[in-house]
């Protein structure tokens, strides 16, 4: 009853053509008080009505005093029409605009399941993906600064997948800074400008461009572009910027256009903590079906920091070893790994000497990590943080940090290392030796 009485004033509200492709194919499968749920033939068709019609939709429910209903879209299949015969192609629909998107290729594992939230981008994760979902409410323009393979291209991807999936008719252009200087220049040549503009200014609904830096120095395109981010902000259009600066640190642009970069969200992506590492290499072992213990993953995200690229270089290298030598992966093929990819690690930190005392001793990295004080496992452990005050410039804290300790820990082991390297001979020939092959090993 309801959804006839709506069906009714909608056909009043609409033309005849939208009304008879967009709203008559739906089919009401529950109503009640609380409730109206209709079904449509696919996603697209279900999110385009949402996107388009929601608004009348409620509307007419507001008029029929019935605004407190929630209203939910569910796909029924069997509600596909097929299409006239001799005419296999997809057919534009009235009142669908033409979707001519510009979408670089997009990795397949860039998505927002497989990226890897942490503090360090929890703030840059979570406003790309309320961008994905037409959600500006954190405002429509989002600038992502980060380093080299820190996940900002990542989350471009990931918006990008995220809006092919559930929003196909969006009008979306995502290419490079570089790229967008180039189609420029190619308009200007070519006198198409009028194109240019109209492509990504009313043909855009959202607009991702990567390396905004790469824009400095070139005046003709910074005036363009500033002209279309006016244009596409009045009519709360979404727009995405990365970059591997700040807006206040790329050299050689107008200030005019420096103050539109700055317009909305700026957020920085940092270089992941250890936890945040070590959720990158779990997930990336499985990708591959690589069996990493704990052991080896919290070793590896101690060795390998800043640019998460260098993990995935491990993992597959690691991988081609383990399949060439037909061998699961331990400690030592993960050292040799890390070697060919990321080399010899000269500036020695509280982790790698931890790491190194470990296999010394024949205990774990969790055993020097855990609360343990049995002989076997306290008297390694504080060797590592004698030799690291010893050996690194690292602060008492961060060394603390290595063993799951405070920094009074690491003073009471020196300590007792200390006083115990002068009353006896043999721990002092024990902490000679090992203090040379650990200089060979690292310096």
């Amino acid at each position: 009853m309801i959804w006839s009485n709506l069906k009714e004033q909608l056909s009043k509200m609409l033309p005849n053509s939208a009304f008879s492709l967009w709203i008559e194919p739906l089919c009401c499968v529950n109503q009640d008080k609380h409730l109206l749920e209709l079904a449509g033939p696919d996603n697209f068709f279900c999110t385009w009505i949402v996107n388009n019609y929601m608004g009348q939709i409620k509307d007419c429910l507001k008029k029929s005093g019935l605004d407190g209903i929630e209203v939910k879209f569910t796909v029924d299949p069997s509600l596909r029409r097929a299409l006239p015969a001799g005419k296999p192609q997809q057919l534009r629909l009235p009142t669908m605009p033409v979707v001519n998107s510009t979408i670089r290729a997009l990795h397949p594992r860039y998505t927002f399941d497989e990226f890897m939230v942490g503090e360090c981008n929890a703030v840059a994760h979570g406003a790309s993906e309320a961008l994905a979902m037409n959600d500006i409410s954190l405002g429509s323009c989002l600038y992502i600064k980060a380093g080299t393979g820190l996940g900002k291209s990542h989350l471009t991807h990931a918006v990008a997948h995220h809006i092919l999936n559930n929003a196909p008719g969006t009008r979306l252009h995502y290419l490079t800074a570089q790229q967008l200087t180039g189609e420029m220049v190619k308009a200007i040549q070519g006198n198409t400008m009028t194109q240019f503009k109209e492509k990504y200014q009313n043909n855009c609904d959202i607009l991702l461009i990567d390396d905004i830096h790469s824009i400095n120095g070139k005046p003709k395109t910074q005036i363009e572009l500033a002209e279309i981010i006016d244009f596409l902000l009045d009519r709360r259009k979404r727009i995405i910027f990365t970059s591997s600066k700040t807006p206040l640190e790329i050299s050689n642009i107008d200030s005019s256009f420096r103050s539109r970069l700055t317009s909305g969200l700026i957020t920085t992506i940092n270089p992941p903590d250890l936890l945040t590492r070590i959720l990158i290499i779990n997930r990336k072992s499985k990708n591959y079906q690589l069996p990493l213990n704990e052991e080896l993953i919290t070793f590896l995200a101690e060795q390998v920091k800043g640019d998460i690229r260098q993990v995935e270089s491990v993992i597959v290298g690691l991988k081609a070893h383990c399949g060439l030598l037909k061998a699961e992966p331990d400690l030592s093929l993960v050292k040799e790994t890390l070697k060919n990819i990321i080399g010899r690690q000269n500036d020695l930190t509280a982790e790698a000497i931890r790491n190194f005392i470990a296999g010394q001793f024949k205990v774990t990295i969790n055993d020097l990590r855990s609360k343990s004080r049995k002989k076997t496992i306290a008297f390694p452990r504080q060797i590592s943080m004698y030799l690291a005050r010893k050996y690194t410039r690292q602060p008492l804290a961060d060394i603390g940090r290595a063993f799951n300790r405070d920094h009074s820990t690491v003073v009471h082991s020196v300590r007792v290392i200390t006083e115990q390297i002068a009353r006896n001979g043999s721990i002092r020939g024990q902490i000679e030796l090992i203090s040379d092959r650990l200089k060979k090993e690292f310096l």
